[in-house]
């Protein structure tokens, strides 16, 4: 999302760069979304994989979300006509003949949840999407959409400053067999170890109306930061990648989902694959950052209405 939208300026050549690093180091996901700079994300995609083979990485896409041409959220429409409509822009756009993943970025409250997973289905039968996501949605959600379709993952936020999904979401997910990808494990920069106070942000920048990135919750959720850092460098490894193992600690369910724009945060984070957190190095992370221990909410309130109520 970096790459095209809403975290302020990016270098089109070093998105691209950084793709083909991560593809040359191994990295099978490229997670996507059509409204990402409103379909720029898509053909930067494109770009990064010419030449490459295809079949070599999956492609996850979320759509649904509506936008105008200066940007501004207008709701979501996840109808069978609206979900069909947007996988064929999508194909276009990437060129390519199917979609790996293929998933509603947020409920539509005007859609039941059976009805678009009923049109995404449509759309595996006819070879065009290989398998079926969700997006922020709760346990009740999971199991209606499951019944009509079997789910291959749920995306959504998982990270040391944000588990509310441990209560209900994950155990319905893992009764359902249903597979966690876990995006904003950096808290949107919050965890990378790199963040100040005295940083300046954009106007067009999501973190500069972000509860967490405000005034004292700010300063609250540094010192958090600070803990954890005393821990990695304990560790001889920086707070980015202890925040990454501590989600892929979480079992092989979970899939850690890191949204690098450059290639020097990319290198940063795949060194995370050679932390181990032991038993303790895991009491040790939980004691100096608490499930729930995060000061402000992860949306403003306006996008936290569009939230599955049930987390």
């Amino acid at each position: 999302m970096g790459m095209s939208d809403l975290y302020g300026p990016a270098d089109e050549a070093e998105s691209i760069a950084t793709i083909h690093a991560a593809l040359d180091a191994g990295i099978t996901l490229l997670d996507t979304g059509d409204f990402y700079g409103m379909g720029h994300n898509e053909l930067l995609i494109h770009e990064a994989l010419r030449g490459r083979d295809r079949e070599s990485v999956q492609i996850s896409v979320k759509y649904g979300a509506q936008r105008g041409p200066d940007g501004q959220w207008l709701g979501y429409d996840t109808s069978p006509a609206a979900t069909k409509t947007a996988l064929t822009y999508t194909l276009r756009r990437l060129r390519t003949d199917h979609v790996d993943v293929y998933r509603p970025a947020r409920l539509d409250p005007n859609v039941p949840i059976e009805e678009t997973v009923g049109a995404i289905a449509d759309l595996v039968k006819a070879g065009y999407v290989r398998h079926i996501g969700l997006s922020e949605v709760g346990a009740d959600t999971l199991r209606r959409a499951a019944a009509v379709h079997p789910i291959s993952d749920l995306q959504i936020e998982y990270s040391l400053l944000s588990r509310s999904i441990e209560t209900a979401v994950l155990p319905a997910a893992r009764e359902l067999g249903i597979g966690v990808t876990a995006y904003g494990v950096l808290s949107r920069g919050l965890l990378s170890g790199h963040w100040g106070s005295d940083r300046a942000l954009a106007g067009t920048d999501f973190r500069s109306h972000s509860p967490r990135f405000q005034g004292e919750n700010l300063t609250h959720n540094l010192a958090l930061v600070e803990a954890l850092r005393e821990i990695a460098a304990a560790r001889g490894a920086t707070v980015a990648q202890v925040a990454i193992a501590w989600v892929a600690s979480r079992g092989q369910d979970v899939v850690p989902l890191v949204g690098a724009r450059r290639r020097d945060r990319l290198t940063e984070a795949l060194g995370a694959l050679d932390v181990t957190l032991t038993e303790a190095d895991l009491a040790a992370v939980e004691a100096a950052v608490p499930a729930g221990s995060a000061a402000g909410d992860r949306y403003a309130a306006a996008q936290m209405a569009h939230l599955d109520s049930e987390h």
